[in-house]
């Protein structure tokens, strides 16, 4: 290898060390999010059990590498148990006499290693397209996202299923030129991403037109070369090869999430739960004509039953109820650092510009809006986990940027991807309430977002050395958002709702996200309390 070479591959290196530092720094530090424990349990039981009884709302793949990593580092649940899935976390972590911190940092570790090995697959993509320099800057905007370094830390399902739909996507790319073996794998990408999380479904269509389109572009080279001919190969028979292409992707990747059912239970056991919601209408028929496991298409109605309720989102300082289609482009705007924006827009403008590159915008910037399209119309507006996928493919869009020549607009790359840089160091370890410096950064995040933006459980152990050396010995009111077990870190606290204010004395501690859901009740509370401090950005505390 040449000494360029060894180079690159040191940069890569280094870039992927700094983000698993990350991530392993948080996850060590972090408390249960809200989601964690029950993925968590759901993921022993299907290894140890071999039973699909726990969250059908969501296929298996993703949980049984989170119970993997969890059964290796000792977890597991009492044969007798029986409850509800947030019950069964519960017991998991804190009521066997295990170490919940231990466990909890097993589960999170398989999800860290694959974020790593997606950020190779970033590289890898946008090294295909512009070059080795276009892979080192896409590479270090998804090494450095804040996003992705928080929820890659967490034993949840986000960015393992966009890094599978992004590698699916970079392997319909490269069968353009060698439809074999790539499109089968492709398939086997996108199997993965159905299998871990059911939102991947709007990827069905844009990967079989990426695979038929790759599959066509390919067929005049197949047909040279096998007929020593200078004629294309007819155009029916090119449409023939896009539509076994289209169709293989989609059999392929019915098959692999065949497979993570039947790697749980073999003989498939599954009755319908009481209280699965019923579908009607188009989404009745849809879900009957999937040719998914029965579990799976209850799932499916699981998650219209929850898309069907009304949740209440937080933006801007206003508490509003229902969902609005401009919420996910606002959190993107407060939660991506500026210079990240910026090269993100530059690399769509020069992927669309430069004529070499316009091939590439079909798998890169399509998927990205697509995905993105079908994400606002959902009534949950939680954060930018929902759209996780931005970051990877529009980091592969950014590296374009190398291709421009003029020297003024690569010393303003040069100097955007260095605030990027900045920002997330400067955030460090405090990824999850993350936001950029024009909406006043880290500590002001919860004055525009809630939940998953910011406070989604993560710093019940920072609450607790907080109290312990600052606070020591004195009243405790808490109204905690999350999943943690106060007591179990040493928190010793009294709800305050339900009792008059005069007998609320001492400190009161509320979620940031409790504060802006706040009833009448809590809200006299707040009222008549001074802020004193706050906890990883996510809790504060007050003196009554």
């Amino acid at each position: 290898m040449s000494r360029r070479g060894w180079l690159l591959v040191l940069v890569v290196l280094a870039l992927l060390t700094e983000m698993a530092a990350a991530m392993v720094v948080t996850a060590v530090q972090q408390t249960p999010t809200i989601d964690e424990p029950v993925y968590v349990a759901s993921g022993v039981v299907y290894v140890r059990e071999h039973s699909l009884r726990y969250n059908p709302e969501h296929p298996p793949l993703g949980k049984l590498l989170i119970g993997a990593g969890a059964a290796a580092g000792g977890a597991r649940l009492d044969p007798g148990f029986s409850g509800t899935q947030e019950a069964a976390g519960r017991h998991l972590l804190y009521e066997q006499g295990l170490d919940a911190d231990q466990i909890l940092l097993a589960a999170r570790l398989p999800v860290i290693v694959l974020t790593l090995l997606f950020g190779l697959v970033v590289f890898a993509f946008a090294r295909d397209l512009v070059g080795p320099l276009g892979g080192v800057v896409a590479l270090a905007l998804y090494a450095f996202s804040p996003d992705l370094i928080a929820h890659g830390a967490l034993a949840t399902l986000d960015v393992p299923a966009a890094g599978f739909v992004l590698t699916a996507l970079w392997l319909a790319w490269r069968a353009r030129e060698k439809p074999l073996p790539y499109i089968p794998l492709a398939g086997l990408a996108l199997g993965a991403a159905l299998a871990t999380k059911m939102s991947t479904l709007a990827a069905i269509p844009v990967l079989m037109g990426l695979a038929a389109l790759s599959a066509v572009h390919a067929a005049p080279a197949r047909a040279l070369a096998s007929a020593h001919a200078p004629a294309p190969a007819p155009k029916a028979k090119r449409l023939l090869w896009g539509a076994a292409a289209a169709v293989g992707v989609a059999v392929i990747a019915v098959a692999v999430v065949w497979v993570s059912y039947l790697a749980v239970d073999p003989r498939l056991r599954w009755s319908t739960p009481d209280g699965t919601p019923a579908v009607s209408g188009l989404r009745a028929l849809m879900v009957d004509l999937m040719p998914f496991p029965q579990p799976y298409r209850d799932g499916m109605r699981v998650q219209f039953g929850l898309e069907n309720e009304v949740w209440g989102g937080f933006l801007f300082g206003h508490y509003y109820h229902g969902s609005l289609w401009y919420y996910l482009p606002a959190a993107i705007l407060v939660k991506s650092p500026l210079g990240m924006l910026a090269l993100w827009t530059a690399g769509i403008v020069t992927m669309l510009a430069v004529p070499r590159l316009r091939p590439a915008a079909p798998y890169v910037l399509l998927p990205a809006a697509a995905l993105a399209i079908a994400a606002t119309y959902g009534s949950r507006d939680f954060g930018t986990r929902y759209v996780i996928f931005l970051p990877m493919l529009l980091g592969v869009a950014a590296g374009a940027v190398v291709l421009v020549r003029r020297q003024a607009w690569r010393v303003a790359a040069a100097a955007a991807l260095g605030l990027v840089v900045v920002s997330s160091l400067r955030t460090f370890p405090y990824y999850l309430p993350y936001s950029n410096e024009a909406f006043g950064g880290p500590s002001k995040t919860y004055l525009r977002l809630h939940d998953a933006n910011v406070d989604w459980g993560q710093d019940l152990g920072r609450l607790a050395d907080r109290l312990r050396d600052r606070y020591p010995d004195q009243p405790v009111w808490l109204v905690y958002k999350g999943s943690g077990v106060p007591s179990y870190y040493g928190i010793r606290a009294s709800d305050p709702r339900g009792r008059s204010p005069d007998q609320v004395h001492g400190l009161l501690v509320v979620s940031d996200t409790s504060i802006d859901k706040a009833d009448p009740p809590l809200r006299a509370l707040l009222a008549g309390s001074r802020r004193i401090d706050e906890v990883g950005h996510s809790i504060t505390i007050y003196r009554r």
